[in-house]
């Protein structure tokens, strides 16, 4: 006992004072400990650990994704593709430097005042006044702290994504008149109104802009899982998928 440590001493302390409260009370018979359930890690990313408490958040928190609408209950399969492919961009963001991706309060909330403006979700619940954002909250277990956190992750995510990717991307005038031409016209049925070319340009010239950046993320994402040290510990989780990592892909 002498060279036990205080840890372990007290662990002993605190057996025995246990068992002699139990036998200090007539007709009192000592049970077995229930059994505590603790967190898990469920996947390994380079050394930084994705615990099961962090697929929960992640669904929980999805009911703010404004793409996910109309697709159902987020998986945990699903959740933890997305959680992988996040952490490894966050550790590149990390490698590089952080603190041009950070966003501003003022951008964080522009962000939340576009969601409760225009998810379904919110909506329905009027999410537009203070009322109903908190009931909002209230009903999927959520917090202003928490909302708030998320929108500065996917954010810091976003602005990393605009910095690396879309610089040096340049759309043509013939590649934006091919995609009026044989993607938006076909859109429009014989005698409906048809907008100018001019009118719609500057839109087109964004979506192809936003497609190449989608196909060089893609990739880039791809090797980056690749040539990392990525590891699921529930088999039950593992899936092919590479998701996109941000809501409505990359935009």
């Amino acid at each position: 006992m002498r060279n036990g440590s205080p840890i372990r001493l007290l662990h002993v302390y605190a057996c025995l004072w246990g068992l002699a409260a139990c036998l200090a009370v007539p007709g009192v018979v000592a049970q077995a400990p229930q059994p505590v359930v603790l967190d898990r890690v469920v996947a390994v990313v380079n050394n930084h650990a994705i615990l099961a408490s962090d697929l929960d958040d992640e669904i929980q928190l999805s009911v703010l994704d404004t793409s996910r609408a109309g697709q159902g209950v987020l998986t945990r399969q699903r959740a933890l593709e997305l959680l992988i492919s996040r952490s490894l961009i966050r550790q590149q963001i990390r490698r590089e430097d952080a603190l041009t991706t950070e966003p501003t309060q003022e951008e964080i909330d522009s962000r939340l005042t576009e969601t409760r403006r225009e998810l379904p979700a919110c909506i329905r619940q009027n999410c537009a006044t203070d009322a109903g954002w908190k009931t909002f909250l209230a009903r999927h277990g959520l917090t202003p702290q928490r909302v708030d956190a998320y929108m500065r992750y996917r954010l810091e995510i976003l602005r990393f994504i605009e910095q690396r990717f879309r610089q040096g991307i340049r759309i043509s005038q013939p590649e934006i008149e091919s995609y009026y031409r044989d993607t938006l016209l076909p859109q429009y049925a014989p005698g409906e109104a048809v907008p100018a070319l001019d009118a719609v340009a500057p839109r087109i010239e964004e979506i192809l802009l936003q497609q190449q950046v989608n196909v060089l993320f893609d990739n880039w994402l791809k090797n980056l899982r690749e040539q990392g040290d990525v590891e699921v510990l529930d088999p039950a989780l593992e899936s092919p998928e590479s998701p996109n990592v941000v809501e409505g892909g990359t935009r």
